[in-house]
């Protein structure tokens, strides 16, 4: 029995070839394109109750699709690229995506984060939680945290987490706290004036 019906969607064609195997070897149901156009095609056609997308692509991009699926077909979606500059990560939360991966990231990392965002995009709606940093509820601060350090330290995933883990035990906080901290001082230096 499939555990849901997921879009997936990357003009690496490895990559996407990677991620459709191990999500339907995790028991999904996998739809895949390698470009924005057909992903909105498919989309229409399967409606998918999830979509995981890359971002930077030929013609329609990540966000396109993205903004295509809020608008029109109330899917969630959730992205995984190699970038995690400050306007990306704000696209990101403009858009309302339930989860922002940074590449690279092996499908064993991948499937629970999937996992994660179907429980959330299925579960019963109630009043959504006040984010203290002022993220969006879905939006998982460890990810942006982890993507940040990676960005500015030129980590790969794991060390950055294992860096965002030891930083948060050394200063007594739990890892989302510590993962908010980080992503709020990143917010806070991007305000026009403290540069």
């Amino acid at each position: 029995m499939s555990k849901g019906k997921i879009l997936v969607v990357d003009d690496d064609r490895l990559v996407l070839a990677t991620l459709s195997y191990g999500l339907t070897q995790a028991g999904f149901e996998v739809i895949d394109a390698d470009n924005g156009d057909d992903a909105i095609l498919l989309a229409r056609e399967h409606r998918p109750e999830l979509a995981l997308l890359d971002i930077r692509m030929e013609g329609l991009t990540g966000f396109d699709v993205a903004a295509y699926l809020r608008e029109y077909l109330q899917t969630p979606f959730m992205f995984l690229s190699a970038f995690a500059d400050e306007a990306t990560v704000a696209k990101v939360k403009e858009l309302g995506a339930v989860a922002y991966l940074v590449k690279p990231l092996d499908i064993s990392q991948i499937v629970p984060a999937v996992e994660a965002a179907f429980a959330r995009s299925t579960a019963p709606a109630a009043p959504p939680a006040a984010a203290p940093s002022g993220l969006p509820a879905m939006l998982d601060p460890t990810s942006l945290a982890v993507g940040v350090l990676m960005h500015r330290y030129s980590l790969p995933c794991d060390e950055a987490l294992a860096r965002l883990t030891s930083l948060a035990a050394a200063e007594a906080h739990s890892l989302p706290e510590q993962a908010r901290r980080i992503v709020d001082a990143v917010e806070l230096l991007a305000r026009p004036g403290t540069r």
